[in-house]
Protein backbone atom coordinates (compact mmCIF):
# COMPACT_ATOMS: atom_id res chain seq x y z
CA UNK A 1 0.00 0.00 0.00
CA UNK A 2 1.38 3.62 -0.82
CA UNK A 3 1.08 6.34 1.09
CA UNK A 4 -1.76 7.78 -0.99
CA UNK A 5 -3.46 4.53 -0.27
CA UNK A 6 -2.98 5.14 3.73
CA UNK A 7 -3.75 8.76 3.47
CA UNK A 8 -7.46 8.21 2.10
CA UNK A 9 -8.25 4.79 4.40
CA UNK A 10 -6.96 7.27 7.03
CA UNK A 11 -9.60 9.85 5.63
CA UNK A 12 -12.09 7.49 5.84
CA UNK A 13 -11.78 5.91 9.28
CA UNK A 14 -11.57 9.69 10.25
CA UNK A 15 -15.07 10.45 8.89
CA UNK A 16 -16.18 7.13 9.58
CA UNK A 17 -15.73 7.56 13.72
CA UNK A 18 -16.74 11.35 13.11
CA UNK A 19 -19.97 10.33 11.86
CA UNK A 20 -20.49 7.93 14.92
CA UNK A 21 -19.55 10.40 17.80
CA UNK A 22 -22.42 12.51 15.92
CA UNK A 23 -24.37 10.09 16.06
CA UNK A 24 -24.13 9.74 19.42
CA UNK A 25 -24.44 12.91 20.77
CA UNK A 26 -28.16 13.36 18.86
CA UNK A 27 -30.91 13.66 21.45
CA UNK A 28 -33.39 11.61 21.61
CA UNK A 29 -36.24 12.66 19.83
CA UNK A 30 -38.98 14.62 22.38
CA UNK A 31 -42.16 12.40 22.93
CA UNK A 32 -45.17 14.03 22.41
CA UNK A 33 -46.84 15.36 24.80
CA UNK A 34 -49.87 13.67 26.72
CA UNK A 35 -53.45 14.79 27.39
CA UNK A 36 -55.35 14.01 30.77
CA UNK A 37 -57.29 11.42 29.17
CA UNK A 38 -54.69 9.56 28.06
CA UNK A 39 -52.37 10.24 31.26
CA UNK A 40 -55.43 8.40 33.19
CA UNK A 41 -56.26 5.87 30.76
CA UNK A 42 -52.02 4.73 31.14
CA UNK A 43 -52.79 4.80 34.92
CA UNK A 44 -55.68 2.70 34.38
CA UNK A 45 -54.24 0.24 32.02
CA UNK A 46 -51.07 -0.58 34.76
CA UNK A 47 -53.65 -0.56 37.93
CA UNK A 48 -55.67 -3.44 35.92
CA UNK A 49 -52.17 -5.01 34.80
CA UNK A 50 -51.27 -5.29 38.84
CA UNK A 51 -54.80 -6.21 39.78
CA UNK A 52 -54.37 -9.21 36.88
CA UNK A 53 -50.88 -10.30 38.04
CA UNK A 54 -51.54 -10.13 41.77
CA UNK A 55 -54.19 -12.94 40.38
CA UNK A 56 -51.77 -15.20 39.10
CA UNK A 57 -49.98 -14.87 42.17
CA UNK A 58 -53.13 -15.39 44.17
CA UNK A 59 -54.03 -19.10 41.90
CA UNK A 60 -49.97 -19.78 42.19
CA UNK A 61 -50.05 -19.77 45.80
CA UNK A 62 -52.53 -22.31 45.68
CA UNK A 63 -56.10 -19.93 46.80
CA UNK A 64 -58.92 -21.33 45.33
CA UNK A 65 -60.47 -19.66 41.74
CA UNK A 66 -63.62 -17.67 43.89
CA UNK A 67 -61.13 -16.80 46.40
CA UNK A 68 -58.55 -15.18 43.89
CA UNK A 69 -61.39 -13.73 41.92
CA UNK A 70 -62.80 -11.64 44.68
CA UNK A 71 -59.64 -10.53 45.51
CA UNK A 72 -59.41 -9.51 41.94
CA UNK A 73 -62.90 -7.85 41.59
CA UNK A 74 -62.04 -5.40 45.11
CA UNK A 75 -58.80 -4.33 42.81
CA UNK A 76 -60.70 -3.22 39.44
CA UNK A 77 -64.00 -1.62 41.71
CA UNK A 78 -63.70 1.34 38.97
CA UNK A 79 -61.20 0.18 36.78
CA UNK A 80 -62.77 -1.93 34.42
CA UNK A 81 -65.97 -2.80 32.95
CA UNK A 82 -67.13 -6.59 33.17
CA UNK A 83 -67.89 -8.96 36.32
CA UNK A 84 -64.66 -10.73 35.99
CA UNK A 85 -62.57 -7.25 35.20
CA UNK A 86 -61.50 -9.18 31.94
CA UNK A 87 -59.48 -11.87 33.86
CA UNK A 88 -62.28 -14.74 32.67
CA UNK A 89 -61.43 -16.10 29.00
CA UNK A 90 -61.55 -19.50 28.04
CA UNK A 91 -62.63 -20.95 31.45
Amino acid sequence: MNNKHLVLAAFWLAAGFSNAVQAQSKPAPAKPALSEHAKKDIERHRAMSKAHEDAARCLESGETEERCQKTLLAACRGLAIGKYCGLKHEH
